[in-house]
């Protein structure tokens, strides 16, 4: 049995190719199927085409080239369904116990034996925070689901990138009166081509405020504090909108016993031609091997970590190697 550890799609790839294999795996996830996909705002669209995103040759079919959000949830679902995938939802994995071969799996429910473990728990769960006064109040949100909520309200949005940038035009065009805080000098240039000039002309029509080189300093419950480069302005403010980026689960993987490399990235150690990490017998799936580079790895470019767990597997439970 290998258990593996998130429902994500490459999560579930991987059980998918296991199963061709003949190889039975178990997924347990501590929130919903692909519970990343699920926290996307409500009316997203991928960049990706449906066939880039498509697991285990189960056809995606979308209306449009570029797939919804809820295209996917169904999607995955569909494909989980399709290969009768063995999935534990809403339980959360708190220890790997043992060694490569005799691994018992800890749950908040129950406890696994495993001959193998794959960590696929990407990295949207985590947010990345500010640190400043006031973050945890209410009307800080990590996450956007959709504009209606923010009509005519004073709407601070964090950040300068596709996320920050969608989430400004959006709470705009629903009459929210938007401030855009930007860390740096400018919207960054990955934000897509499209999306770029409609940003900036905003901000140059003075639609939407914008403060760059500028810092939140503190969050009060009807105004936040910006450090700009011209002093310290306190504006009027309803939600902040902290569109600042996600992380792995660097505190789990450090208890699965995962090293992790000693610079920014914070990436995971593993051979990157088995996915295996320095545990032997655990390996790493899917965008949390990139640590804190967030932006290189996707579904579409980590698919193949699925074939390169399952085969590595597979040789070595028939080779009887462990570890």
């Amino acid at each position: 049995m290998v258990i593996i550890v998130g429902a994500g799609p490459i999560g579930l790839a991987t059980s998918i190719e296991l199963k061709r294999e003949g190889i039975p795996s178990r997924i347990i996830e501590r929130g919903s199927l692909v519970n990343s996909i699920f926290h996307y705002p409500r009316d997203m669209t991928f960049f990706s085409t449906s066939d880039r995103l498509e697991i285990g040759g189960v056809p995606f079919i979308s209306h449009n080239p570029k797939p919804t959000r809820r295209e996917a949830l169904e999607y995955y679902r569909r494909a989980a369904e399709s290969y009768d995938l063995d999935i534990h939802l809403y339980e959360e994995v708190r220890a790997v116990d043992g060694k490569d071969g005799d691994f018992t799996v800890r749950t908040d429910r129950d406890h696994y034996e495993a001959s193998k473990v794959v960590v696929a728990t990407g990295f949207y769960d985590i947010a990345r925070k500010m640190n400043i006064p006031g973050e945890e109040l209410d009307k800080v949100k990590h996450y956007y689901d959709e504009a209606h909520p923010y009509a005519w309200q004073d709407v601070l949005v964090i950040g300068a990138g596709n996320s920050a940038v969608d989430v400004a035009l959006e709470t705009y065009r629903t009459h929210a009166n938007v401030t855009l805080a930007v860390r740096g000098p400018q919207i960054k240039e990955t934000v897509k081509y499209w999306v770029k000039p409609d940003i900036e002309n905003r901000i140059n029509n003075e639609e939407i405020t914008a403060y760059f080189n500028t810092e939140v300093k503190e969050i009060k419950p009807r105004e936040v504090v910006l450090d700009t480069p011209t002093g310290i302005k306190t504006i009027p403010n309803d939600f902040v909108l902290a569109m600042t980026g996600y992380q792995p689960n660097f505190e789990l993987m450090s208890q699965f016993g995962i090293a992790l490399t000693n610079d920014e990235k914070r990436m995971p150690v593993y051979n990157e031609q088995s996915l295996e990490t320095n545990r032997k017998g655990m390996y790493v799936a899917g965008v949390v091997c990139g640590g804190m580079d967030t932006s290189s790895l996707f579904i579409e470019n980590t698919r193949v970590h699925a074939e390169h767990i399952s085969s590595d597997i597979k040789r070595k439970l028939t080779a009887g190697s462990f570890g």
